[in-house]
């Protein structure tokens, strides 16, 4: 069975007007006024499917189908958020081929064994408010909704989860995980070059990278940068430049695990001839292997408490984000690669090395992941693209593993 590929073009074009930025790129920040318009745009069609319409403390979307049987839902979607300056298809494309899923099958006449639930996540980006998969960490019940709702935007204290979700309207009554999932099923672009570089249609996502996200501030001594002589010198500048050598040389030794990364430096004083004070940045960690994270983790922090040691420095540690690597289960990842070998499509079994809603929710229930090709792995960027084609087959690849699972005739 096959989607409606061009009525899923125009609305993904649709939704790429709400928060436009520059020609085909969307800015659409979890909690703004453009997500509260993408999400009033989604209930509506929810509703105009007949789908059953639940929003809970946390403002996560599900809108339910009915099935033959009272089992648990067979559950797919994503996010509409996006980072700044970001891309029409991350996150937003899972969603919006579960609503074409939807009206193909209400097309049809067809009624599955299992009913169907169709997710939009609150919050997966977390450029603004932390941790990321924000909702699906609390739907999977990893994270406590309460210390979750008295998150603070990054850019402002007074502004806050609960606080963003009156402004909106979208601070349901539901608690989050209160409709148990049979599995869940997310449909994502890659955001890597890998399938278009190998030419391969669909990517069967078989684990999710580990994440440690870490903010570290280093504290030293303001002063003259003429008249001060280095030995008398409280350098934060100087102490966070070794130490951000050191984690981007790491990455890069000889068959190397794990890919470290300083995203964010921020300076205090930022002036051209005063010795930083103060200079803050971020540490991302990731590996597909828990050991090499662990350890690497362990390494990291051992050098920068030695640096700010040597140069009589002080430190304050953040711990943001400690994600394990995640292993989608065989029964998941064979519906996908048998959904496209039926379609004909080529398949590749892969990792992510972002972090997904997927990852959260396998923690609940059995779920995986389908990707397709990214227009030269470009993400995140006002850029970000995939063709025509590769969308419409990752939607067919989703409608049919959704029946496979569901018990649907496909």
């Amino acid at each position: 069975m096959e989607v409606n590929g061009q009525r899923l073009l125009e609305n993904i074009s649709g939704y790429a007007q709400i928060g436009k930025v520059a020609e085909i790129g969307v800015e659409r920040i979890a909690l703004s006024e453009e997500d509260k318009q993408a999400r009033d745009l989604l209930k509506e069609q929810m509703l105009s499917l007949g789908l059953e319409v639940h929003i809970d403390r946390l403002g996560n979307m599900i809108g339910l189908r009915k099935g033959k049987q009272d089992l648990r839902p067979v559950a797919f979607g994503s996010h509409l958020d996006t980072v700044y300056a970001g891309g029409r298809y991350d996150g937003a494309l899972g969603v919006l081929a579960g609503i074409e899923l939807i009206h193909t099958l209400n097309d049809q006449g067809i009624m599955t064994e299992h009913p169907l639930a169709l997710v939009n996540f609150t919050n997966e980006e977390g450029v603004r408010f932390a941790p990321d998969m924000m909702g699906s960490h609390v739907y999977s019940g990893q994270a406590s909704l309460e210390s979750i709702l008295s998150s603070q935007a990054y850019d402002n204290p007074n502004d806050t989860i609960g606080s963003r979700l009156k402004v909106i309207g979208y601070d349901g009554n539901a608690e989050p995980g209160a409709i148990a999932f049979d599995s869940f099923i997310e449909l994502h672009i890659e955001q890597g070059p890998v399938l278009e570089k190998e030419e391969i249609q669909i990517g069967v996502v078989e684990m999710v990278q580990g994440i440690h996200w870490t903010r570290y501030t280093i504290k030293g001594e303001a002063n003259h940068a003429g008249t001060t002589p280095n030995e008398y010198r409280k350098d934060a500048g100087y102490g966070s430049a070794k130490i951000i050598k050191f984690i981007g040389d790491y990455s890069r030794e000889k068959e190397n695990a794990v890919l470290t990364t300083v995203g964010s430096i921020e300076y205090v004083p930022n002036t051209i001839n005063i010795i930083p004070e103060q200079v803050t940045f971020t540490l991302d960690l990731r590996s597909t292997q828990a050991e090499a994270l662990e350890k690497a983790q362990i390494e990291m922090d051992e050098y920068i408490d030695r640096v700010v040691e040597d140069e009589g420095l002080e430190l304050l540690t953040e711990k943001m984000v400690r994600f394990k690597p995640v292993h989608f289960p065989s029964e998941m990842t064979n519906l996908v690669e048998g959904a496209a070998d039926n379609l004909g499509l080529t398949s590749k079994r892969m990792p992510s090395g972002a972090g997904h809603d997927g990852q959260m929710m396998n923690h609940c229930c059995p779920s995986t992941m389908i990707f397709i090709p990214s227009v030269r792995g470009i993400s995140h960027n006002i850029e970000e693209f995939s063709k025509d084609i590769d969308v419409v087959n990752g939607a067919n690849v989703l409608l049919n593993t959704v029946l496979s699972r569901s018990g649907g005739d496909s």
